[in-house]
């Protein structure tokens, strides 16, 4: 085995300086402004204002400058500067002079740099290194539009390269110029073979050596071949060598996944001891797959259901500026759940992702940022050739890849004047054709032995209309039924159809979810409540269908985990929360259905763990507990469920769940939940807050209430230890409103309530749901003194909203009255005027949320009555909280 390799490397992440700069100043006023901030990279300039309420975030220039240090024995290297990443327009600058030019904001690039670097004696050389970033809308660079952030900055790690003036190719789209590939594979045999591109910047001719060995895991050598070959000074040569075979090779699958290497070196000829001039190591991973359009995904000749997730690659609070911790992390939490495959989506990301996959076994997709629409013109078409050949040859050594991917949903957002049927959507649909048909081609010169993929939204005719399901090896479907539009059952039927009219062409599901915010649940989950209950019946639904149907080769659910998306609103304002997991990685209910499902060892978890504090109405007058269900997630075939000690009984689990409901008592409940002959259980423990049916009960005293109106779902709060549950009709004795009806936006998506961002508030729940037209709220405590506070948000009289593209049911946004309704009301407490006039001339904004605390005394039997007295228009309430003081 050779020494260490004659090339240095080294990372380049501390101790850089950074500004903002909305005016482009030219390189040398730059760097003599004032306003510099220290930074160490990974960074990125929208961390914080990616979150804020304001629209929009800086999408603009941002300089860093750094003073670099180079050994004076550096002065005969070939030396480099390599970005893993930096979004997405780069212009690099070594000591005034600009080393180059680099597009797009996820693949790698590297520029030489030893031209300009100034040697004297033996002291190092400074080189003062400037860089000009910007994430600008650019028509010539994808992605245009999508439903993620596109963060500034450069946000991966940074490293200086020092090669010997003999090199293998530091020039191939910043590949590491050696690419290593496996011919053939069998269970008796492999064959491996290795190319690239060597390199002469030496003044002399020279006569090389290079050799390629192959070692096992334990680092013994298996095999190795070598080539000779003389080089002019500046001269470069393309080699291939093919290793001897390989007997009974260790196969590379997701169950063991086991790793070869290859380090192929170059050495001057006779030389024999040293470092060798320079060598590259690659990992090598002994598999072969293939798609088959009747039966699936095959992996060394066995049938494999690939079952997966995407990922996004920002994290809560850093954006997209990530140590490769968290990167490699996302990978291991996916193996935890007992997927196989990971779609990184919807771009390159970081190294150590596809390093983590290849180690850990999950096999992958990777695709370039050509999402929702193209740019007709030469210098679009051109970057996204670029950029398909840099994903290939930078990724190329990664065993886990076996999909190349080039188009996202590309039909998704046609431009304006365009329709799929006139002449100029007609020519434009060509356009795209072409696009599509020059990627796949590029892509299978570049990498015979892997497959292409388009992946396209739910709309057939279109697709097919454009000519695109026939170009790509694989068709990938986001798929939404039962989220975007009204029916689950159009899932499957979907895939039917794709089966019967396609039945040649493979396909994955390579999209679906539904939004699921941990805070909002519901006992009667509809669609688009964002609850997590209804994104657990989404996920069984689902699944299901995908396990039954062998054509399906596998799917990969949006997303593993919440991630940002700017001009999203709802009710978590700029977050996409279709995903398994939390921002900060926890496991949402689905994340336990598919451990369930894929897991072999003994699996069970109690769900709803981000439930812990749960609200709800006693189960009548007497009563001290309050049944709700419980489901517990398990691959055993039965589940006992015991509550502080009490055998409540053991129920059979189908497709992964057994469905418990449980008498919750007030304070503490400790559920306990056992599989019958397995060392496996779990222990969630539950704080309850039990609500009094009626409230002077004596045996449960009323404290406090905090109703959601409009709304059909509990809002847990563990911030502030409330729980919020929702509505009801007032009852002697009880609380409720009187009169009215829910708010609902025109359109038929969202059951109750708005999709808006509600501006001034954390709790967009809250506000985007409301009761109009009630003429009153009434509790009937009993007597003493209360905090009341009433909550307001105005939903109908609201600016326009974007038409966004994740809108897959092609809906309308609903943008209200084009005028402000002519509401005004008042509000009194116990009969004092506590709103003498709430309307849009007073506080009353368009959504923003508004809320006003007033004490109350209740006296005489009278409890506490909120009367609502319309004006002009209908009086509304968005919530309600009641506090008994004393």
């Amino acid at each position: 085995m050779p020494a260490a390799a004659q090339r240095l490397v080294q990372s380049i992440n501390s101790n850089w300086l950074f500004r903002k700069d909305s005016t482009a100043l030219p390189p040398g006023q730059a760097a003599a402004a004032a306003g510099w901030e220290k930074i160490s990279l990974p960074h990125t300039w929208n961390a914080t204002d990616v979150l804020d309420d304001e629209p929009g975030y800086y999408r603009g220039v941002g300089w860093y400058k750094k003073t670099l240090y180079v050994p004076a024995d550096w002065q005969h290297r070939a030396v480099s500067l390599r970005f893993e990443g930096a979004n997405q327009e780069a212009e690099v600058y070594v000591n005034g002079q600009l080393a180059g030019r680099h597009a797009g904001g996820y693949t790698a690039f590297s520029f030489s740099i030893s031209k300009f670097l100034k040697f004297s004696s033996n002291a190092p050389a400074s080189a003062e290194v400037l860089i000009k970033l910007t994430n600008r809308y650019n028509p010539a660079i994808p992605p245009l539009t999508a439903d993620f952030t596109f963060y500034g900055g450069i946000y991966r790690d940074v490293y200086l390269v020092a090669a010997d003036a003999v090199h293998f190719d530091l020039d191939n789209y910043a590949s590491s110029g050696v690419f290593t590939t496996t011919p053939a594979v069998s269970a008796e045999a492999a064959q491996v073979a290795v190319a690239g591109g060597l390199t002469n910047e030496s003044a002399q001719a020279q006569r090389l050596v290079v050799q390629a060995q192959l070692l096992d895991q334990a680092g013994q050598l298996v095999g190795q071949q070598q080539t000779s070959f003389s080089l002019k000074a500046g001269e470069k040569r393309a080699f291939r060598l093919a290793l001897p075979r390989l007997k009974q090779p260790h196969l590379w699958a997701p169950s063991d996944p086991y790793l070869y290497r290859v380090v192929t070196s170059v050495r001057a000829v006779g030389s024999k001891t040293g470092p060798p001039l320079d060598a590259v190591s690659s990992p090598v991973g002994m598999r072969w797959f293939r798609f088959d359009a009747a039966n699936g995904f095959f992996l060394n000749g066995q049938p494999l259901k690939l079952i997966g997730t995407n990922r996004h690659q920002d994290y809560p609070g850093r954006g997209n500026a990530l140590p490769d911790a968290l990167a490699e992390r996302d990978v291991q939490l996916l193996k935890e759940m007992g997927g196989n495959f990971l779609r990184v989506s919807h771009y390159p990301q970081d190294p150590a992702v596809l390093a983590a996959c290849d180690r850990l076994g999950i096999l992958a997709s990777v695709e370039i940022p050509v999402v929702n629409a193209i740019t007709d013109s030469p210098a679009f078409f051109q970057t996204c050739r670029t950029m398909q050949t840099e994903l290939i040859r930078q990724n190329f050594n990664h065993p886990s890849v076996v999909i190349w991917a080039y188009m996202n949903e590309v039909l998704l957002r046609l431009p304006p004047g365009i329709k799929r049927d006139n002449d100029p959507g007609r020519a434009y649909l060509r356009r795209v054709q072409a696009l599509a048909s020059q990627l796949d081609s590029l892509t299978r010169r570049e990498d015979p032995a892997r497959t292409t993929m388009l992946v396209c939204h739910g709309d057939f005719n279109l697709y097919q209309q454009a000519g695109l399901l026939a170009i790509p090896q694989v068709i990938g479907w986001n798929l939404y039924p039962g989220w975007y539009s009204g029916d689950l059952q159009g899932f499957p039927n979907f895939l039917d159809r794709h089966h019967k009219e396609l039945p040649d062409k493979p396909l994955l599901v390579t999209e679906y979810g539904a939004d699921c915010d941990e805070r909002l649940h519901s006992f009667s989950p509809k669609r688009f409540d964002k609850t997590m209950e209804y994104a657990n019946r989404y996920h069984e639904f689902y699944l299901k269908a995908i396990l039954e149907r062998p054509f399906v080769a596998g799917s990969t659910v949006w997303n593993l985990a919440e991630f940002n998306s700017e001009t999203r609103q709802e009710a978590v304002p700029h977050i996409n929360n279709k995903s398994l997991l939390t921002g900060d990685r926890r496991p949402k209910d689905a994340y336990f259905l598919y451990q369930a499902t894929l897991l072999k060892t003994p699996f069970l978890r109690i769900g709803s763990r981000g439930w812990a504090l749960r609200a709800g109405l006693a189960a009548g007058p007497d009563s001290l507990f309050c049944r709700q269900p419980v489901d517990v997630y398990t691959n055993q075939p039965a589940v006992q469920l015991l509550l502080n000690g009490r055998n409540l009984g053991t129920h059979a689990a189908t497709a992964g769940v057994a469905h418990f409901s449980v008498p919750f008592g007030n304070g503490l409940n400790q559920l306990r939940a056992q599989a019958a002959g397995q060392p496996v259980e779990d222990v969630a423990n539950i704080e309850f807050q039990l609500l009094p049916t009626l409230l002077k009960s004596s045996q449960l005293p009323f404290t406090e209430l905090n109703v959601s109106l409009g709304d059909e779902r509990t809002f847990t709060d563990d911030k502030l230890h409330q729980v919020w549950v929702p509505e009801q009709a007032y009852a002697p004795g009880g609380w409720g409103y009187v009169g009215g009806h829910p708010y609902k936006m025109p359109g038929d998506r969202l059951p109750y309530g708005s999709d808006r961002n509600i501006l001034g508030t954390d709790y967009d729940a809250v506000f985007e749901t409301q009761r109009l037209g009630l003429s009153q709220f009434r509790l009937d405590v009993p007597d003493g003194e209360y905090e009341v506070t009433l909550h307001f948000a105005e939903l109908e009289a609201v600016p326009a909203a974007e038409q966004l593209a994740y809108n897959l049911a092609g809906e309308k946004a609903a943008a209200g009255p084009a005028t402000a309704p002519s509401r005004a009301f008042a509000v009194r407490v116990n009969g004092l005027a506590a709103l003498p006039s709430l309307s849009a001339a007073t506080y009353l904004r368009p959504l923003q949320a508004v809320s006003f605390k007033v004490p109350v005394s209740a006296r005489s039997g009278q409890g506490v009555v909120v009367d609502f007295q319309s004006q002009t228009g209908e009086a509304f309430l968005n919530g309600i909280q009641v506090k008994r003081m004393f």
